[in-house]
């Protein structure tokens, strides 16, 4: 399905390198477009939301950009969303990273330090393990290496499908109806993760038809 013109808001909160996400999202052939702007985010046919750093900075600037909001609004819409890494963790309730800061609470449960012996942050490529069929994964043949760079993690297992393999089984990937999270970075993992950017734009693009 051609995703050629698809308005694809990339929010912009001020935090890190949010560009590179953008960037690989217009190599998959969308309008992807770096924005505070909430009228463009209500306009926009699918939402991206990326994040590095820390929970409790990346809510406080989420929150003072004045993109939480239109953020909520546009997942309950049922547009298509997408989170990345923090992006990913600000979904939830909380974090333990910041336990008097809450999250967006679309998805249930908190996010938690990486458990175990392990080293942190997860600093690597690792190969994810799909859990159960989700179009986000379509034409991906496990494994999959996919590029981390977290010390946290969700505790979501109802909706995760990928997980990896971290000193113990962690999720990856979370799937709720037309809101998908990655851990993992896409932008940062080859031609894996532009696949999975493409999958995304597909399900954008079949949102939008009519």
């Amino acid at each position: 399905m051609s995703t050629n013109g698809r308005l694809v808001a990339v929010l912009d909160y001020g935090i890190g390198n949010l560009r590179s996400a953008q960037k690989a999202l217009q190599r998959q052939g969308a309008d992807a477009r770096l924005t505070a702007d909430p009228a463009l985010v209500a306009d926009a046919e699918g939402v991206v939301l990326p994040g590095v750093g820390a929970f409790g900075q990346c809510m406080r600037a989420l929150e003072s950009s004045g993109l939480a909001q239109p953020a909520l609004d546009a997942i309950v819409a049922g547009k298509p969303f997408l989170g990345i890494c923090v992006g990913m963790q600000m979904l939830y309730e909380g974090s333990e990273e910041a336990p008097d800061i809450p999250g967006l609470g679309i998805l249930p449960g908190q996010v938690r330090l990486l458990p175990g012996e392990v080293k942190r942050p997860q600093m690597q490529w690792n190969a994810l393990r799909v859990r159960r069929r989700s179009p986000l994964l379509a034409g991906l043949d496990e494994p999959i290496w996919m590029y981390f760079v977290h010390s946290y993690v969700p505790d979501d297992r109802a909706n995760a499908i990928a997980t990896c393999e971290y000193g113990t089984e962690i999720v990856a990937a979370v799937e709720k109806e037309s809101l998908w999270a990655t851990q993992f970075h896409p932008e940062k993992s080859g031609s894996a993760g532009l696949r999975l950017l493409s999958n995304f734009l597909d399900l954008v693009a079949s949102s939008g038809a009519t």
